[in-house]
């Protein structure tokens, strides 16, 4: 798949394989677990390597979880080139889980952090009563009422209480998370809709404890195709403008991809990638692995 995904790009920029200099391919997290020292990503970049006839950089996250770090996210250091500006902003990336890159102008350090959940629950929801990967356009949420007890216990999680550095993923925020606050009576489309405002607010009171002089905010990622959710979390984020990552031309659904190439670019370079301020990492360190073509 990936390798179909490279050859597609190759043939829509018009390029041969030996005028690409690197790939850079993440894979997917399937387990996250930076409090014992350890991440796995889905990936066979050797394959790739030898399917496309490129050099491939993968394993990103692995040496920053060696320097002490949590291995995320690596984005902030990708969006302080793409979207820093003189006055204080937030990026915020809506996938599987929400991070926030807070790009401060010139007054203080990059902060970057995982918030809390994004897609994820949205989509476990959707799985279980509409059998589809996602609730497309927020049709779903659309019919339903926020169930504010079920909010509030969903809220009261001590991971939304702790101060950066700090990662999470799909080991907490999961259909059992859920099933463990939710009433037996709470219809599917109230915990839809309550699960957007989940979303939302974790994301505007991060920004209000840890961006408060931000004064707008970028948001990326799938989650930004969503207009529900993104009604929701520009309330949460008010009097701060929303803007979409699109504003600076860079498609929502592009931009962690982006990140990466920019990583891997990083590391062709041997640049460090990681902002040890956002992952907690005892210093910075160049990231990824390279595999030959």
């Amino acid at each position: 798949a990936y390798a179909e995904c490279v050859r597609s790009a190759l043939g829509a920029a018009g390029l041969a394989a030996f005028e690409v200099r690197a790939v850079g391919a993440h894979g997917q997290t399937v387990r996250h677990r930076p409090d014992v020292g350890f991440t796995v990503q889905l990936n066979a970049p050797a394959h790739l390597a030898e399917a496309i006839g490129i050099d491939v950089i993968a394993d990103f996250r692995s040496r920053d979880l060696a320097a002490g770090g949590q291995g995320a996210p690596l984005v902030a250091a990708f969006h302080a080139a793409a979207f820093g500006a003189d006055a204080p902003r937030a990026v915020v990336n809506v996938g599987g889980i929400s991070n926030i890159t807070f790009l401060p102008g010139q007054t203080q350090s990059t902060l970057g952090f995982d918030c809390g959940p994004g897609n994820v629950l949205l989509d476990l929801n959707a799985a279980r009563h509409l059998g589809t990967a996602m609730d497309r356009d927020g049709k779903l949420a659309q019919q339903g009422r926020t169930d504010g007890a079920v909010l509030s216990q969903l809220l009261s999680d001590p991971f939304f209480a702790k101060p950066p550095p700090k990662s999470t993923g799909r080991e907490l925020f999961s259909a059992a998370w859920i099933d463990a606050a939710t009433r037996e009576n709470c219809p599917p489309a109230d915990l839809q809709r309550t699960l957007i405002e989940l979303t939302a607010r974790t994301i505007g009171d991060a920004i209000e404890r840890w961006c408060g002089s931000a004064v707008d905010v970028i948001a990326c990622g799938g989650g930004a195709r969503n207009p529900v959710l993104m009604r929701a979390i520009a309330a949460a984020i008010a009097p701060r403008a929303l803007r979409a990552s699109d504003e600076f031309g860079i498609p929502s659904d592009q931009v962690e991809a982006l990140a990466f190439a920019w990583l891997a670019r990083c590391f062709v370079r041997r640049e460090p990638g990681a902002v040890p301020e956002v992952t907690g990492a005892r210093g910075r360190r160049v990231l990824g692995a390279l595999y030959p073509a």
